[in-house]
Protein backbone atom coordinates (compact mmCIF):
# COMPACT_ATOMS: atom_id res chain seq x y z
CA UNK A 1 0.00 0.00 0.00
CA UNK A 2 1.39 3.41 -0.91
CA UNK A 3 2.02 6.13 1.67
CA UNK A 4 -0.83 8.14 0.20
CA UNK A 5 -3.19 5.17 0.54
CA UNK A 6 -2.10 4.73 4.15
CA UNK A 7 -2.80 8.40 4.85
CA UNK A 8 -6.24 8.14 3.28
CA UNK A 9 -6.94 5.01 5.32
CA UNK A 10 -5.94 6.89 8.49
CA UNK A 11 -8.35 9.70 7.65
CA UNK A 12 -11.17 7.23 6.98
CA UNK A 13 -10.51 5.51 10.31
CA UNK A 14 -10.47 8.81 12.22
CA UNK A 15 -13.69 10.21 10.85
CA UNK A 16 -16.16 7.80 12.53
CA UNK A 17 -14.57 8.49 15.94
CA UNK A 18 -15.09 12.23 15.73
CA UNK A 19 -18.50 11.89 14.12
CA UNK A 20 -19.51 9.61 17.00
CA UNK A 21 -18.34 12.15 19.58
CA UNK A 22 -20.34 14.86 17.82
CA UNK A 23 -23.43 12.74 18.48
CA UNK A 24 -22.74 12.35 22.21
CA UNK A 25 -25.57 13.56 24.42
CA UNK A 26 -25.29 16.68 26.56
CA UNK A 27 -27.55 16.07 29.57
CA UNK A 28 -28.27 18.81 32.11
CA UNK A 29 -30.90 19.46 34.74
CA UNK A 30 -33.42 22.09 33.74
CA UNK A 31 -32.40 24.07 36.82
CA UNK A 32 -28.85 24.36 35.51
CA UNK A 33 -30.17 25.56 32.16
CA UNK A 34 -33.08 27.75 33.17
CA UNK A 35 -32.12 29.14 36.57
CA UNK A 36 -28.50 30.06 36.06
CA UNK A 37 -26.56 33.13 34.98
CA UNK A 38 -23.01 33.09 33.70
CA UNK A 39 -20.58 34.81 31.37
CA UNK A 40 -19.04 32.31 28.95
CA UNK A 41 -17.76 32.85 25.42
CA UNK A 42 -18.90 30.58 22.59
CA UNK A 43 -15.65 28.62 22.90
CA UNK A 44 -16.04 28.24 26.67
CA UNK A 45 -19.61 27.00 26.28
CA UNK A 46 -18.52 24.45 23.68
CA UNK A 47 -15.74 23.18 25.94
CA UNK A 48 -18.22 22.74 28.79
CA UNK A 49 -20.71 20.93 26.58
CA UNK A 50 -17.90 18.71 25.26
CA UNK A 51 -16.85 17.86 28.84
CA UNK A 52 -20.44 17.22 29.95
CA UNK A 53 -21.04 14.97 26.93
CA UNK A 54 -18.22 12.73 28.22
CA UNK A 55 -19.96 12.17 31.56
CA UNK A 56 -21.81 8.97 32.33
CA UNK A 57 -24.97 10.29 34.03
CA UNK A 58 -25.25 7.13 36.12
CA UNK A 59 -21.85 7.70 37.74
CA UNK A 60 -21.65 8.69 41.40
CA UNK A 61 -18.76 11.12 41.03
CA UNK A 62 -16.79 13.09 38.48
CA UNK A 63 -13.42 11.70 37.52
CA UNK A 64 -10.36 13.68 36.51
CA UNK A 65 -10.14 13.06 32.77
CA UNK A 66 -7.60 13.83 30.09
CA UNK A 67 -8.69 16.71 27.88
CA UNK A 68 -7.51 15.86 24.38
CA UNK A 69 -7.17 19.25 22.69
CA UNK A 70 -6.55 17.64 19.28
CA UNK A 71 -9.74 15.61 19.63
CA UNK A 72 -11.71 18.68 20.70
CA UNK A 73 -10.39 20.61 17.67
CA UNK A 74 -11.38 17.81 15.30
CA UNK A 75 -14.84 17.53 16.84
CA UNK A 76 -15.40 21.30 16.52
CA UNK A 77 -13.80 21.65 13.09
CA UNK A 78 -10.81 23.67 14.35
CA UNK A 79 -7.36 23.29 12.78
CA UNK A 80 -5.53 21.23 15.40
CA UNK A 81 -2.18 21.65 13.60
CA UNK A 82 -2.29 25.40 14.20
CA UNK A 83 -0.18 26.08 17.27
CA UNK A 84 -2.08 29.27 18.08
CA UNK A 85 -5.43 27.43 18.09
CA UNK A 86 -3.93 24.84 20.43
CA UNK A 87 -2.69 27.52 22.82
CA UNK A 88 -5.98 29.44 22.66
CA UNK A 89 -7.94 26.37 23.78
CA UNK A 90 -5.42 25.68 26.54
CA UNK A 91 -5.77 29.29 27.71
CA UNK A 92 -9.57 29.09 27.50
CA UNK A 93 -9.63 26.09 29.84
CA UNK A 94 -7.46 28.06 32.24
CA UNK A 95 -9.95 30.93 32.17
CA UNK A 96 -12.84 28.51 32.76
CA UNK A 97 -11.32 27.56 36.10
CA UNK A 98 -11.90 31.15 37.24
CA UNK A 99 -15.43 31.47 35.86
CA UNK A 100 -18.42 31.26 38.18
CA UNK A 101 -22.06 30.41 37.67
CA UNK A 102 -24.90 31.87 39.70
CA UNK A 103 -27.74 29.41 40.17
CA UNK A 104 -31.06 29.57 42.00
CA UNK A 105 -31.34 26.66 44.45
CA UNK A 106 -34.76 27.46 45.94
CA UNK A 107 -37.35 30.24 45.99
CA UNK A 108 -35.24 32.40 48.30
CA UNK A 109 -31.60 31.61 47.59
CA UNK A 110 -29.02 31.68 44.85
CA UNK A 111 -25.47 30.41 45.14
CA UNK A 112 -22.19 30.38 43.22
CA UNK A 113 -20.69 27.28 41.62
CA UNK A 114 -17.55 26.78 39.56
CA UNK A 115 -17.38 25.00 36.24
CA UNK A 116 -14.13 23.06 36.53
CA UNK A 117 -11.74 22.19 39.32
CA UNK A 118 -7.96 22.58 39.05
CA UNK A 119 -7.05 21.82 35.43
CA UNK A 120 -3.57 20.31 35.23
CA UNK A 121 -1.05 20.47 32.38
CA UNK A 122 1.73 17.91 31.97
CA UNK A 123 4.82 20.00 31.22
CA UNK A 124 6.47 17.28 29.12
CA UNK A 125 3.50 16.19 27.01
CA UNK A 126 1.34 19.31 27.06
CA UNK A 127 -1.68 17.12 27.86
CA UNK A 128 -4.38 18.55 30.11
CA UNK A 129 -6.43 16.89 32.83
CA UNK A 130 -9.76 18.43 33.80
CA UNK A 131 -12.37 17.65 36.45
CA UNK A 132 -15.78 19.23 36.74
CA UNK A 133 -16.52 20.96 40.02
CA UNK A 134 -18.14 18.52 42.47
CA UNK A 135 -20.87 21.07 43.28
CA UNK A 136 -22.25 20.46 39.78
CA UNK A 137 -23.07 16.81 40.57
CA UNK A 138 -26.76 17.36 41.49
CA UNK A 139 -27.26 19.07 38.12
CA UNK A 140 -25.52 16.47 35.95
CA UNK A 141 -25.62 13.05 37.64
CA UNK A 142 -28.48 10.66 38.45
CA UNK A 143 -31.11 12.86 36.81
CA UNK A 144 -34.51 11.16 36.89
CA UNK A 145 -36.74 13.98 35.67
CA UNK A 146 -36.73 17.67 34.80
CA UNK A 147 -33.67 17.41 32.59
CA UNK A 148 -32.87 18.21 28.98
CA UNK A 149 -30.67 16.29 26.57
CA UNK A 150 -29.43 17.16 23.10
CA UNK A 151 -26.68 16.00 20.78
CA UNK A 152 -23.41 17.91 20.97
CA UNK A 153 -23.45 18.52 17.21
CA UNK A 154 -26.40 20.90 17.55
CA UNK A 155 -24.21 23.74 18.87
CA UNK A 156 -20.79 22.99 17.34
CA UNK A 157 -21.25 25.14 14.23
CA UNK A 158 -22.70 28.16 16.06
CA UNK A 159 -20.43 31.20 16.29
CA UNK A 160 -22.43 33.44 18.62
CA UNK A 161 -22.36 32.79 22.35
CA UNK A 162 -25.96 33.97 22.45
CA UNK A 163 -27.01 31.26 19.97
CA UNK A 164 -25.56 28.45 22.08
CA UNK A 165 -27.12 29.73 25.29
CA UNK A 166 -30.52 30.45 23.74
CA UNK A 167 -30.53 27.04 22.04
CA UNK A 168 -30.20 25.10 25.28
CA UNK A 169 -32.76 27.31 27.01
CA UNK A 170 -35.35 26.84 24.28
CA UNK A 171 -34.50 23.14 24.00
CA UNK A 172 -35.43 22.81 27.67
CA UNK A 173 -38.84 24.37 26.94
CA UNK A 174 -39.44 22.49 23.68
CA UNK A 175 -42.11 20.27 25.28
CA UNK A 176 -44.21 23.40 25.95
CA UNK A 177 -43.96 24.54 22.30
CA UNK A 178 -43.65 28.16 23.40
CA UNK A 179 -42.13 30.25 26.17
CA UNK A 180 -42.28 33.94 27.07
CA UNK A 181 -39.57 36.05 28.71
CA UNK A 182 -39.45 39.63 29.76
CA UNK A 183 -36.80 41.37 27.67
CA UNK A 184 -34.90 42.40 30.80
CA UNK A 185 -34.87 38.80 32.06
CA UNK A 186 -33.74 37.47 28.68
CA UNK A 187 -30.87 39.97 28.60
CA UNK A 188 -29.76 38.71 32.01
CA UNK A 189 -29.93 35.06 31.01
CA UNK A 190 -28.02 35.66 27.77
CA UNK A 191 -25.39 37.93 29.35
CA UNK A 192 -26.49 40.79 27.10
CA UNK A 193 -27.53 43.51 29.55
CA UNK A 194 -25.13 45.95 27.88
CA UNK A 195 -27.58 46.23 24.98
CA UNK A 196 -29.80 48.85 26.58
CA UNK A 197 -31.99 49.61 23.56
CA UNK A 198 -34.32 46.90 22.33
CA UNK A 199 -33.47 47.55 18.67
CA UNK A 200 -29.78 46.82 19.35
CA UNK A 201 -30.58 43.76 21.50
CA UNK A 202 -32.82 42.41 18.78
CA UNK A 203 -30.32 42.97 15.95
CA UNK A 204 -27.13 41.86 17.73
CA UNK A 205 -28.47 39.08 19.92
CA UNK A 206 -31.93 37.74 19.16
CA UNK A 207 -31.94 37.80 15.35
CA UNK A 208 -28.44 36.31 15.09
CA UNK A 209 -29.27 33.58 17.59
CA UNK A 210 -32.59 32.70 15.96
CA UNK A 211 -30.96 32.43 12.52
CA UNK A 212 -28.14 30.20 13.77
CA UNK A 213 -30.50 27.97 15.74
CA UNK A 214 -32.80 27.54 12.74
CA UNK A 215 -29.94 26.83 10.34
CA UNK A 216 -27.62 24.77 12.53
CA UNK A 217 -29.65 22.75 15.02
CA UNK A 218 -32.58 20.40 15.46
CA UNK A 219 -34.91 23.25 16.49
CA UNK A 220 -37.09 25.50 14.39
CA UNK A 221 -37.97 28.68 16.26
CA UNK A 222 -39.60 32.04 15.74
CA UNK A 223 -40.41 34.90 18.06
CA UNK A 224 -42.91 37.69 18.60
CA UNK A 225 -41.99 40.90 20.44
CA UNK A 226 -44.74 42.11 22.76
CA UNK A 227 -45.48 45.75 23.54
CA UNK A 228 -47.02 47.43 26.53
CA UNK A 229 -47.93 50.93 25.44
CA UNK A 230 -45.07 52.19 23.28
CA UNK A 231 -42.39 49.97 24.79
CA UNK A 232 -41.38 46.40 23.93
CA UNK A 233 -41.44 44.49 27.21
CA UNK A 234 -41.51 40.76 26.38
CA UNK A 235 -40.53 38.23 23.73
CA UNK A 236 -42.49 35.05 23.10
CA UNK A 237 -40.71 32.19 21.33
CA UNK A 238 -42.41 29.43 19.38
CA UNK A 239 -40.41 26.19 19.45
CA UNK A 240 -40.63 23.13 17.24
CA UNK A 241 -38.37 20.10 17.10
CA UNK A 242 -37.42 19.24 13.53
CA UNK A 243 -38.92 15.84 12.75
CA UNK A 244 -39.01 15.83 8.95
CA UNK A 245 -35.94 13.98 7.66
CA UNK A 246 -35.33 16.42 4.80
CA UNK A 247 -35.40 19.32 7.25
CA UNK A 248 -33.01 17.58 9.63
CA UNK A 249 -30.67 16.59 6.81
CA UNK A 250 -30.56 20.19 5.53
CA UNK A 251 -29.47 21.39 8.98
CA UNK A 252 -26.95 18.55 9.31
CA UNK A 253 -25.42 19.42 5.91
CA UNK A 254 -25.00 23.08 6.91
CA UNK A 255 -23.31 21.99 10.14
CA UNK A 256 -20.94 19.69 8.25
CA UNK A 257 -20.13 22.44 5.76
CA UNK A 258 -18.95 24.60 8.66
CA UNK A 259 -17.17 22.12 10.92
CA UNK A 260 -16.04 19.70 8.21
CA UNK A 261 -16.52 16.02 7.60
Amino acid sequence: MSGRDENNKSIVLKKPKYQAIRNFKVIKSNSLIQKSKFELSAQEQKIMQYLISKIKPEDDAFITADFDITEFCDVCGIDSDNGQNYKNIQDTIGKLADKKIWIQINNEEITILRWIDKPTINIKTGKMSVKLDDLLKPFLLHLKNNFTQFELINTLAMKSKYSIRLYEILRSYEYKKSVRFSIDKLKEILDAVHYERYIHFRANVVDIAVNEINDLSDLSISYEPIKEGRKFTDIEFSIRLKIDLDERFAAWKKIQDIIGN
